[in-house]
């Protein structure tokens, strides 16, 4: 039985053990301007942070500012992105035989930890302000944030499209619409400054995005980490994969069964199915791997048959087995 992998053939003499690769369902593939997209939204969001730094200083707005920090810190990310897209085209070698497709799990993790440092940041120094405000050039706030609302805008738009088929852009893309929500923020803030004259609400305004920040980052990151464990992907419930491995005819017991993250898009799972009564045969095992595709996105299965309980691998036995 002959599989194709990342490019490479494997012939697989033992029909014990089979692989599987999203047969009968169609990839969500990443869309022929991935690249073009990414490089023209991080060159308007780096211009817009370089814009918004400059004017922040000018005008003494630590609201400003913050909005930098938060827009250079999706600058970042989208760069991590694309090195990570970059990373997990690389072929398979003797050495990485999933190539580099963990590559976007750790862009994630990565992501995280640097817009939290920055949050920090931000926070010190609105803390520092809030009880002894400088005065504030509202106009200006208000008119750079207001290209910061537009430029989140345009490249929330840019990515659109690839949003509906990528989880990544999708993560990218809702992350531009919530910049682009607080910039709003920071729009009304200096509006309220320039009505009333109160320039507490700078600082105020940046604690606030802060918290925004915090919250939205704070799942990225627990989630990139468990990742990184390798643990069962969001979405994916383990119990309601054993229970249809263990309602296929024939099936006499399920083992060692573990399913985790190759990537932020691809899912890999290996299991042994006990058949008492034979090999199912090779259409039988490209059935099980369609819908494991088309049911739980899980597009990598591997699966060993085995005759009886236990008959192989008893090292690492279910003692270190989900129950």
């Amino acid at each position: 039985m002959t599989h194709d992998h990342d490019h490479h053939d494997h012939a697989h003499e033992d029909h014990g053990h089979a692989h599987g690769h999203g047969l009968g369902h169609a990839h969500a593939h990443i869309p022929t301007n991935f690249g073009r997209a990414f490089a023209l939204t991080t060159g308007l969001n780096l211009a817009l942070v370089v814009v918004q730094i400059v004017y922040g200083l000018l005008a003494d707005s630590v609201a400003l500012l913050a909005d930098a920090g938060h827009n250079f810190g999706d600058a970042v990310g989208l760069v991590l992105a694309w090195i990570a897209y970059s990373l997990t085209r690389v072929r398979a070698s003797e050495r990485f035989t999933y190539g580099f497709r963990s590559a976007s799990i750790l862009s994630a993790f990565a992501n995280a930890i640097l817009l939290l440092v920055a949050t920090g940041a931000i926070v010190w120094e609105a803390l520092r302000r809030i009880g002894d405000p400088p005065e504030v050039a509202g106009t200006t706030v208000m008119v750079v944030a207001a290209a910061g609302v537009v430029v989140n805008g345009l490249s929330a738009w840019i990515l659109m499209a690839g949003q509906k088929n990528d989880l990544n852009i999708r993560g990218a893309f809702l992350h531009l619409v919530a910049d682009a929500a607080v910039s709003v923020g920071v729009v009304a803030g200096g509006a309220i400054i320039v009505f009333t004259g109160w320039n507490w609400i700078d600082p105020a305004v940046s604690l606030v995005i802060a918290v925004v920040i915090v919250w939205g980052t704070w799942s990225l990151l627990h989630e990139s980490f468990e990742l990184s464990m390798q643990a069962v992907p969001k979405g994916i419930a383990l119990a309601e994969v054993r229970a249809y491995l263990e309602g296929l005819p024939g099936i006499a017991g399920v083992h060692h069964l573990h399913v985790w993250a190759m990537s932020t898009t691809e899912t890999a799972l290996t299991v042994h199915l006990v058949f008492p009564a034979g090999h199912p045969g090779d259409a039988f095992l490209a059935q099980v791997c369609g819908e494991l595709s088309h049911r739980f996105r899980i597009h990598h299965p591997t699966i060993q048959v085995e005759l009886a309980q236990g008959a192989s691998c008893a090292v690492g036995s279910a003692d270190h087995e989900a129950a």
